[in-house]
């Protein structure tokens, strides 16, 4: 949807109906709880509007500018509804059925786009069970643009049986399990991603052409049949029009299009950076770690995606990732059990972010490591309980100077793991599930499974 479409939209509008909202704004919403959020709009310049909200009973005035924007602060309650916002100018405007709780941003490609339809674990019984009035859906079609846009066409939905099989199944997880901890609180959910898309799609343009490495990285991309694979040009349709709507955080999953690239790590640290300041705001971004699977013949290009994304974590601040590497098959790049995954992601959030949570809820991840003659101690993070799956791991490699490496045994030493090689008498490096195909064997006690690292890379 080009801009001077959008331009051509409003103004008719106008002619008519002299306040327009954007379509974020629609019966079914659910806004921010405890927050101000903006409500934005378009109307006749100095024409009067008011705004009147039915949670408090008050009511807010402003006027258009000589550009015909308007633009008001609204103060939110603890979660609760069904409300009622009234808006008023020449013409009235009546939103109902407007919930207050969490807005979670769900966005990247196809494994985040993957609905109940699609064929996914239980399907059919989780369809006939999603009857969640207090779950609102907001679905925003595939669009692209070469300039930034305003408005999407798009409106929210009640959570139905109806509604829910043709909503991301990870993200109407994770709403699920949010609620079960959070008493109920309304959860409002906008699906903005695209399956087979490069994250480059999804990172304003001028973030990329900035960078050298994004530029470099970014050049490289390959036209495909399934999606647009020039900078910018999602965000521009997709994500742009909601950076005004207060959200409580993101979660993401994405990295399968962009396996064969060369520093994710800083095209991911990017993209959630920019997304941040675009919201002027720092809000959660918890991530999908890729699952294992057949990328052709190269045995790595995979499992470095899934290193650089663990690597992300360290890079920006209030990120998390969720594995997947035990509840997927590498025949398949849509895993089916996407419960699970939605169910990851919201034990990150409870324990990050609603801090309800005082238990571990990411996998191990490689933190450091101390070299002692002929053995490798590796320390990581959310290590309590560690553990081997079938008492044994055949995952860990060493090398030398040679940096040819070899297989290793390991074993667990107070929650680290020490390493050996006969093959090599004075390693430097370790590296762990360093295969495109590898399904972790290594647990913490929480039974999630550790990331795959090497240790010169981290």
């Amino acid at each position: 949807m080009k801009k001077y479409i959008l331009l051509f939209f409003i103004a008719t509008n106008l002619a008519s109906a002299n306040v327009v909202l954007p379509n974020i704004f629609s019966d079914n919403m659910v806004l921010q709880r405890n927050s101000e959020v903006k409500i934005w709009g378009w109307g006749s310049p100095k024409e009067e509007i008011t705004i009147f909200t039915s949670w408090d009973n008050k009511e807010y005035k402003t006027t258009p500018d000589n550009e015909a924007n308007w633009n008001l602060m609204l103060k939110t309650p603890e979660a609760g509804g069904p409300f009622e916002i009234i808006i008023k100018g020449y013409n009235q405007i009546i939103l109902k059925n407007i919930l207050i709780g969490e807005v979670w941003l769900c966005s990247g490609q196809s494994n985040m786009e993957m609905n109940a339809s699609w064929g996914i674990t239980n399907g059919e019984e989780e369809i006939k069970l999603a009857s969640h009035p207090n779950i609102r859906f907001f679905s925003i079609p595939k669009l692209t643009s070469t300039t930034s846009q305003d408005n999407i066409p798009a409106n929210w939905e009640q959570c139905t049986p109806e509604t829910m099989q043709y909503f991301s199944a990870v993200a109407y997880f994770f709403a699920l399990h949010l609620q079960d901890d959070l008493k109920n609180v309304p959860i409002g959910l906008i699906n903005s991603s695209w399956g087979g898309t490069p994250a480059e799609i999804w990172i304003p343009e001028a973030t990329i052409k900035n960078n050298s490495e994004l530029t470099a990285s970014a050049s490289k991309l390959s036209t495909t049949e399934y999606g647009p694979n020039l900078p910018g040009r999602a965000f521009n349709a997709m994500i742009h029009p909601l950076t005004n709507f207060k959200i409580a955080g993101t979660i993401w999953y994405q990295g399968e299009s962009n396996v064969g690239a060369q520093n994710y790590e800083k095209t991911l640290s990017s993209l959630i950076t920019s997304w941040r300041e675009k919201w002027n705001q720092d809000f959660p971004f918890y991530f999908v770690q890729i699952a294992p699977y057949q990328y052709g013949e190269d045995h790595f290009e995979g499992v470095k995606i899934q290193n650089a994304q663990r690597k992300t974590l360290q890079l920006v601040q209030n990120t998390g990732m969720a594995s997947t590497s035990d509840i997927s098959t590498t025949d398949d790049i849509h895993p089916k059990d996407k419960k699970s995954v939605g169910n990851r992601l919201a034990e990150i959030a409870l324990k990050k972010h609603y801090k309800t949570r005082n238990t571990i809820a990411e996998g191990p991840l490689y933190q450091d490591i101390e070299i002692k003659r002929n053995t490798i101690s590796i320390t990581f993070e959310n290590a309590d309980g560690l553990h081997f799956k079938n008492k044994r791991s055949t995952l860990f490699e060493v090398a030398g100077t040679d940096n040819i490496f070899h297989p290793a045994e390991a074993k667990i030493k107070n929650n680290r793991i020490e390493v050996t090689s006969k093959f090599v008498k004075e390693p430097k490096k370790v590296r762990f599930a360093w295969k495109n195909t590898a399904q972790s064997d290594v647990f913490n006690s929480a039974n999630l499974p550790a990331s795959a690292f090497i240790s010169d890379t981290n």
